[in-house]
């Protein structure tokens, strides 16, 4: 059995620079900022996304959760924001990653899978050699209006650990996850990271006993 390694954890959702700061201190290695989106919680302005972002120190990445297809359009984000990671919650084509590649060197590139089916293994197989990472999210964009994440519902993990047998990029793990499920979903899925947003918070605010409580359980 291979010896076991702990996943990085990233918090998502993220309001405020204080934010930033607790789950910076708590034992994030990522954040999650997210932008304009068709549905679902945790949207802030770029202006804010881009004054977190100055703020987040070396070795913590900022996320920005981007729901726009027009690789132009997302080239402007983050020149605006200034994140060193692009999470694209909408499908690309791989012509479309590749141009951001040559666009945006030294950026990373996330891209979201929604896990709805065996096709999503298809589908993370396809795309996972022209980005940098895979997350694994509940969702579905076929909806008339889209879910894109942050559904606070889990998916079918068996797939997932598919899916992170089938590539050799990283892949986090999203949908649903909380202080109660954390450590099961690490066990069943061995994800190189774990990702949650509604998980860790309460009346819409970070609850800092949460974010203890799933890191600790994430890492156990």
């Amino acid at each position: 059995m291979g010896e076991f390694c702990a996943p990085r954890v990233k918090v998502c959702c993220i309001q405020s620079v204080d934010e930033a700061w607790t789950a910076i201190r708590l034992g994030a290695s990522a954040l999650g900022l997210v932008s304009e989106m068709p549905s679902g919680p945790g949207v802030i302005s770029e202006e804010l996304i881009a004054q977190i972002a100055k703020e987040i120190p070396p070795g913590v990445s900022a996320f920005l959760l981007t729901s726009r297809k027009d690789v132009r359009s997302i080239i402007a984000q983050q020149s605006r924001t200034r994140v060193d990671t692009l999470q694209l919650v909408d499908e690309l084509s791989k012509e479309a990653h590749e141009e951001l590649r040559l666009s945006l060197p030294g950026i990373r590139i996330v891209q979201v899978i929604h896990v709805v089916g065996h096709a999503s293994i298809d589908k993370a197989v396809s795309i996972a050699p022209h980005v940098d990472a895979i997350l694994l999210d509940s969702g579905n964009p076929d909806l008339a209006v889209k879910e894109l994440g942050g559904t606070a519902r889990t998916h079918d993990w068996s797939l997932s650990r598919r899916i992170c047998d089938a590539v050799t990029k990283p892949v986090f793990l999203a949908g649903g996850l909380d202080p109660s499920n954390v450590h099961d979903a690490v066990a069943q899925v061995s994800p190189f990271g774990v990702d949650v947003c509604s998980g860790v918070r309460t009346d819409d605010l970070l609850d800092k006993k949460k974010v203890e409580q799933f890191i600790r359980r994430a890492t156990a």
